[in-house]
């Protein structure tokens, strides 16, 4: 949480994804998302990385809410959308202060309550929002075309 001289405060969340990386900075507003000060529609064409953006806001009933800009490089659109798609959902668990429930120990009762703001958290983690994808392109090895791809093999 930071606070500008006006006293709003606003959220920051960092997500990868590839080879992407998007900061994400969000703030109480109309709902205004900006990409490189781009329209989030304007920077995404497909409509595939659009829900993927807007993902976490619809998970957590924020759209609408927060005004949300991004400054996201690397890669491709379709893993800048999945960046922006983590780091906007760490920024939201930050905004509300939530905490992911640590597993109770076996043998003891579960909380019979839960707390909304916790209900948001495991909203956001069952959706695969905080989750990061690990799988990156593989690197080109010596002695071969690509990462697996070999040149022909002669036997004479």
């Amino acid at each position: 949480m930071v606070e500008t001289g006006s006293k709003k405060k606003f959220y920051l969340g960092t997500g990868r994804r590839k080879s992407s990386v998007a900061r994400i900075r969000i703030i109480e507003g109309t709902g205004k998302i900006t990409v490189n000060d781009r329209d989030f529609t304007a920077y995404f064409t497909e409509e595939k990385d659009r829900l993927f953006v807007e993902g976490a806001l619809e998970v957590t009933d924020l759209r609408g809410r927060i005004d949300v800009t991004v400054r996201v490089h690397g890669g491709g659109s379709t893993g800048q959308a999945g960046a922006i798609g983590q780091g906007l959902a760490r920024a939201i668990k930050k905004m509300f202060g939530l905490t992911t429930p640590a597993p109770a120990a076996p043998g003891a009762e579960q909380p019979v309550t839960e707390d909304p703001t916790n209900a948001m958290s495991r909203r956001l983690r069952e959706s695969g929002f905080l989750t990061r994808d690990g799988r990156m392109k593989e690197r080109k090895k010596y002695g071969r075309k690509g990462a697996r791809k070999s040149f022909q093999f002669s036997k004479r």
